[in-house]
């Protein structure tokens, strides 16, 4: 079985990911929380993954949350620039400057069969490769009126085909898709 690459992203209604420059707080609105605590399906989701690719961006945002959110999860950064991995992560985190074929060529030789694709510039780059099966994506009720993209010019039409989707009393829907290339 090939190994499987799912990408779970909230953006705003306008489709950013994130400020201009590179901010997320817009997410962490006290409006959002809802009150059972609902993460949206992140726990469970992460629950089957075995790796999580990130690009060097989304990386070094991560090492300000107040504490890392991947437990041992393993985490692949991408990038061509060297990283100085905190000690407490070392051993838990590794730079890889590989294209996105063959890092998954790499992770599945290590035996992982389900990986987390994060960033937007890795997902977009992941995409253009015909290489991401699954996108869950959250919708914030926001417009951003600018900001980081989660999707760019691909160049091309990619087809979705939706698992399901929900709604949630803060406004936030989320809809999952199963990506289908195709030539044309």
């Amino acid at each position: 079985m090939p190994t499987k690459c799912s990408v779970f992203i909230a953006a705003s209604l306008d489709g950013f990911i994130a400020r201009p420059n590179g901010d997320i707080e817009w997410l962490h609105k006290e409006a959002y929380t809802t009150a059972d605590g609902d993460d949206f399906g992140y726990t469970e989701f992460m629950a089957n993954i075995d790796a999580l690719v990130m690009g060097r961006n989304s990386f070094e945002k991560v090492l300000n949350f107040p504490s890392w959110p991947y437990n041992d999860t393993p985490v692949v950064v991408l990038s061509s620039r060297k990283i100085d991995i905190p000690a407490e992560l070392k051993g838990r985190v590794e730079v890889m400057d590989t294209p996105p074929d063959q890092l998954i060529a790499a992770l599945s030789a290590r035996g992982k069969k389900h990986l987390y694709i994060d960033g937007g510039v890795t997902i977009q780059r992941f995409l253009c490769a015909d290489l991401i099966d699954e996108i869950t994506l959250t919708q914030i009720p926001v417009l951003l009126g600018d900001g980081l993209p989660l999707f760019t010019a691909l160049g091309r039409e990619i087809a979705l085909e939706l698992i399901k989707s929900r709604s949630a009393d803060n406004g936030f829907v989320q809809s999952q898709y199963r990506l289908i290339y195709t030539d044309v």
